[in-house]
């Protein structure tokens, strides 16, 4: 935890790792067993449930929710009030928003759970990705992704259902 920035009024759990030059913020909460790596910034409200893996560099606006057994790769942006469900990945670079083209902010991202996001996806505001879905990498993700459906591309598109080969 060299050079880390931890507000007194945070909530770490038991058995957390913590980074080198993280900035952890006030009422952020983390869960049990979650292992916080190197650069991470979590800004006020972030809250990360346990079993979770924060990779380098990963940063979030604040009043997000992150799940429980939720691993989120290297340099990644969690926009104010995402929601990222139990049991998902999400890979490196993925950017979230929660702003409209008009500067309004609608709100992140809503991703359900067991979801597999793919690297370098970007995730437009105030979409709702479903349950056990596979979003290809380089995707822009602009609609809602109802459960159990793979979509990539640019704009993505439905592709197919996530058990179809």
């Amino acid at each position: 935890m060299q050079n880390s920035i931890i507000s007194k009024k945070a909530s770490i759990g038991k058995n957390v790792t913590i980074g080198n030059f993280c900035i952890i913020e006030d009422n952020v909460i983390i869960g049990n067993n979650t292992i916080i790596k190197n650069y991470v910034e979590l800004r006020k409200g972030t809250i990360i449930g346990s079993d979770c893996y924060i990779d380098s560099r990963v940063s979030s606006s604040g009043d997000c929710i992150i799940g429980n057994n939720v691993t989120i790769r290297y340099d990644c942006i969690i926009a104010r009030k995402v929601k990222i469900g139990d049991n998902t990945y999400v890979c490196p670079k993925v950017m979230t928003n929660n702003l409209n083209t008009a500067y309004k902010q609608i709100g992140g991202a809503e991703i359900g759970t067991n979801v597999y996001v793919g690297t370098g996806c970007i995730l437009q505001h105030g979409i709702k990705i479903g349950d056990n879905c596979i979003l290809g990498s380089m995707s822009f993700i602009n609609k809602n992704v109802p459960n159990e459906e793979v979509w990539f591309g640019n704009p993505a598109k439905f592709q197919r259902k996530t058990g179809e080969k």
